[in-house]
């Protein structure tokens, strides 16, 4: 290329020395004097700029022949870089398992033939994965949307799930897969600056319930599109035939709604049936309208959903070594009789629920009988939780109510005069009782307590008056059995941790155990009897809905990893999205009256990763109306469980499917006394638990017949190994990272091996990601980055952040190299000379195709 004087710059040809990033296009040159020019161009990312040129410049200036075909003077790192980048952007096509090899996680073989088999050759994709709990269907979804982001498929994500699953989900999506999804709460849609925050972010997870009863929400999303919705729990929104009609809940016109804004819809669960084929051909509406609409009969339908879904059940589950992947557990029933004091007190109590009970039958609003409700169920409970739970609730009911009174007195006069309805506490149908069991266990604690010292069915002043005195009288006597330490449930606890011998190893040394209770008063009297008993405070962690969440991940830190901590007591916190499976002992010192939950909590150490028999025992005291229940329920099932082969423990949420176990404990508790009333629960309980229905949940359990026998794993282990063989090594992204991060203006260094430092993203990376980007922002440095997986948590060193396809750091960059490729390609200078490329024999490989590619484009 010839060097220029100013008079042969002229407006069209591209001289280099304009600009520092390479040759500009001159656009129109100005003179001021015989030996100044001011030259306007545009550089070669297109951006209009100007500089003042002087005559001792001239040796800088080169003229390109423009437009020269085939000139061979493109510059040839950036030719390399542009090889690269197209290899990368290309990664998942010759590497069938990107999203494996890019994630931090080990999958299993279900979880792979899900993903790559079943879901990914899909489109759209409209799938019920419904394999059993604790199976990794997190895992499933979250290889999904990286596998269909790799793949260009995938900007906008909306996950929806009950509200208690939120914080485990943006979790584990941004630890595993570097997904940084958002919830959406309440603050978030109030402050979004569009007012809908649904439409602002892509990537979004949001509460079922918040949705499906917000008429204000469903219009926001009816309002947005996406690309893939994900439905956690999804029977929850299945719809129920009643008097031969169909019955829509919101949740299933939720679930309409999302199904109509989504090109894939993937619905996750573990209890897909409710053992009526009808309710079930309603459920598979969402996902094939067409196919299942209209109603079911039984002799000219048959429901073939082979195609719809994939169900395998824990039996199935196979590790790479064809061994099985969860082992055996056991629980087991411990009966105890209460004290003469605790009889006494249990007594007295209930006659005060029973009878509040009857009074709150008198109410006028339906909202506000089920508030009284729920503050009494709850205080029940808390009666069959410990001594100090119940006189710490009264104390608090009573001390509450007496303010309230004072209140009343001050503003009228009269003991029959009405009181005042209290504004600010919530009137909760059966529909919001029923949400509050998906709800964080914070949430469920915080309304507890509000109702519990509050709600009360008393409608005159004299009533109140009233029940302030029977409080009080049932305060004084809770405080004394509290103060005797009389505690039967606690010492039949305190000889299951000394004498129950599968507490010690083979060498004496205690062994890792959880215990879930309902109600932070037990938990703490708890802790501090447990502490007592070791004789060590650091013995005892705790985990409660009042933590935060670096707090509650700080406590599962210490127990799963201090070999001195050895017991977390737990409220059902410690249910949600928290991975225990370093323990395989659990007591449930409290019994939920939610049957889902007693899996759930049983799901937090019997889950994938646990390699010993867990061992679970329920507590159940004798003579109690709510304990004759559990100790009949726990009686039948370990008779049925000895028939049916010990799988009938996976199915118990689906026993009560249409008689609510809540239902008949509070009838327990109101009518136990009546012997007609003790017979018909009895009733009800056999017909629950009847072997025949049992052994149809467990069927059902099956649907499609899914197995996974071991020459499928084999498969699918020689698969991987291949797969290992052909992806994109780290070390060739690393590669060119470094490169193109540098020659873009970045600056990074080493810190370990395998791990770098960004001090400065530059501006124009920063800014292709804005156009581009979805999800996090690139920041403007980063501590530590690496490219090697197992390089993202070294021990003893600080956490990096891993950089592979996918990342939007990595896809700004790829981005970039390929428009300034691109811009090349339609200035005619494409390619580089074969001493520069033979530096990079990939680039020699992509240079035939580029060259038939710019003249294919008439470009060269």
């Amino acid at each position: 290329m010839p060097m220029a004087r100013l008079e042969d710059l002229q407006p069209g040809p591209q001289v280099r020395g304009l600009s520092p990033s390479g040759a500009a296009t001159v656009a129109t040159v100005q003179w001021h004097g015989a030996d100044v020019v001011e030259v306007f161009f545009k550089d070669p990312e297109g951006q209009p700029a100007t500089t003042l040129l002087y005559r001792d410049r001239e040796d800088e200036l080169q003229i390109d022949a423009a437009g020269q075909a085939r000139s061979f003077d493109a510059e040839p790192h950036l030719f390399k870089l542009a090889a690269e980048a197209y290899r990368i952007r290309l990664a998942h096509l010759f590497d069938p398992l990107l999203a494996i090899h890019t994630s931090n996680v080990d999958p299993l073989p279900h979880q792979i033939t899900a993903v790559y088999q079943e879901m990914l050759p899909r489109q759209p994709l409209r799938f019920l994965l419904a394999d059993d709990p604790g199976a990794g269907k997190t895992i499933m979804a979250g290889l999904l949307m990286k596998e269909l982001i790799a793949r260009g498929d995938l900007q906008r994500c909306l996950v929806c799930c009950p509200g208690n699953l939120a914080e485990q989900w943006q979790d584990e999506l941004y630890e595993r897969f570097q997904l940084p999804f958002e919830i959406i709460t309440r603050d978030r849609i109030e402050s979004a600056r569009t007012g809908n925050p649904y439409g602002e972010l892509d990537l979004v997870i949001s509460r079922l319930d918040q949705m499906s009863r917000s008429d204000d929400i469903k219009a926001k999303l009816e309002d947005t599109e996406w690309d893939l919705v994900i439905c956690d729990e999804a029977h929850k929104m299945s719809a129920t035939y009643q008097g031969g009609e169909p019955r829509y809940t919101k949740r299933h016109h939720l679930g309409q709604l999302l199904a109509r804004q989504t090109r894939h819809l993937l619905l996750l669960t573990a209890t897909p049936h409710n053992g009526k084929e009808e309710d079930f051909q309603l459920f598979l509406s969402l996902l094939d309208a067409d196919r299942f609409a209209g109603k079911y009969r039984e002799q000219h339908h048959t429901l073939d959903h082979s195609d719809l879904m994939r169900r395998l059940t824990k039996e199935d589950l196979l590790t790479f070594e064809g061994k099985r992947l969860f082992p055996e557990r056991i629980a087991k029933t411990i009966q105890y009789q209460l004290s003469d004091d605790e009889a006494a007190l249990y007594r007295d109590v209930t006659e005060y629920v029973r009878n509040e009970f009857n009074r709150a039958d008198d109410l006028q609003s339906e909202g506000r009988r089920g508030t009284v409700g729920f503050a009494l169920t709850a205080l029940q409970r808390r009666l069959a939780s410990s001594p100090a739970a119940i006189h710490e609730s009264l104390r608090r009911r009573r001390e509450r109510l007496e303010k309230r009174l004072r209140e009343e007195q001050a503003m009228k006069r009269g003991a029959e005069v009405k009181l005042s309805q209290e504004r600010d506490l919530p009137e909760l149908t059966d529909d919001a009782i029923e949400d509050l069991d998906d709800a964080p266990d914070a949430e469920v604690q915080r309304t507890e307590e509000q109702l519990v010292d509050r709600a009360t069915a008393a409608q005159t002043v004299a009533e109140l008056q009233a029940e302030i005195y029977r409080l009080s009288s049932l305060e004084e006597e809770a405080g004394r059995v509290h103060h005797k330490n009389v505690d039967r449930k606690w010492q039949e606890l305190a000889h299951l941790l000394q004498d129950q011998p599968e507490m010690f190893d083979a060498e004496g040394r205690r062994r890792k155990l959880v215990v879930f209770t309902e109600h932070r008063d037990t938990l703490a009297y708890l802790c501090e009897r447990i502490t007592t008993l070791l004789g060590r405070p650091e013995a005892v962690v705790t985990i409660h809905g009042g933590l935060g969440r670096d707090q509650r991940r700080h406590a599962q830190d210490r127990f799963t990893q201090d070999a001195d901590t050895q017991v977390l007591v737990a409220t059902d916190a410690a249910g949600e999205g928290i991975n225990l499976q370093r323990a395989h002992l659990m007591v449930n010192y409290d019994l939920p009256w939610n049957p889902n939950r007693l899996e759930q909590r049983f799901g937090r150490i019997h889950r994938i990763g646990q390699t010993e028999v867990c061992h679970l025992w329920n507590l159940v005291a004798d003579e109690t109306r709510e304990g004759d229940v559990f100790q009949r329920l726990f009686e039948k099932l370990e008779t049925e469980r000895d028939s049916l082969g010990g799988t009938v423990f996976d199915v118990l949420g689906g026993v009560f499917a249409g008689t609510s176990l809540r239902d008949l404990l509070i009838q327990a508790v109101r009518y136990g006394d009546s012997p007609d009333v003790r017979a018909k629960l009895e009733e009800r309980l056999e017909d629950a638990l009847d072997r025949e229905r049992l052994q149809e949940l467990l069927q059902q359990r099956a649907l499609a017949g899914d197995t996974l026998d071991m020459s499928e794993v084999l498969r699918i282990r020689a698969d991987m190994e291949r797969a290992a063989a052909r992806r994109l090594q780290p070390h060739h992204v690393c590669t060119f990272f470094l490169a193109a991060f540098e020659k873009l203006g970045g600056t990074i260094r080493q810190r370990e091996p395998g791990r770098y430092e960004i001090r400065h993203v530059p501006a124009v990376i920063r800014q292709r990601d804005r156009v581009i980007g979805s999800g996090s922002r690139v920041l403007t440095k980063y501590e530590r980055i690496t490219f090697e997986k197992q390089l993202v948590r070294q021990s003893g060193k600080p956490l990096a952040e891993l950089v592979c396809p996918g990342h939007p750091l990595l896809d700004a960059t790829l981005d970039l190299v390929l428009e300034r490729h691109r811009r090349l390609l339609e200035q005619g200078a494409v390619l580089v000379d074969r001493t520069d490329a033979s530096e990079s024999p990939r680039a020699l490989l992509m240079l035939e195709h580029t060259i038939r590619d710019a003249t294919q484009n008439r470009r060269g």
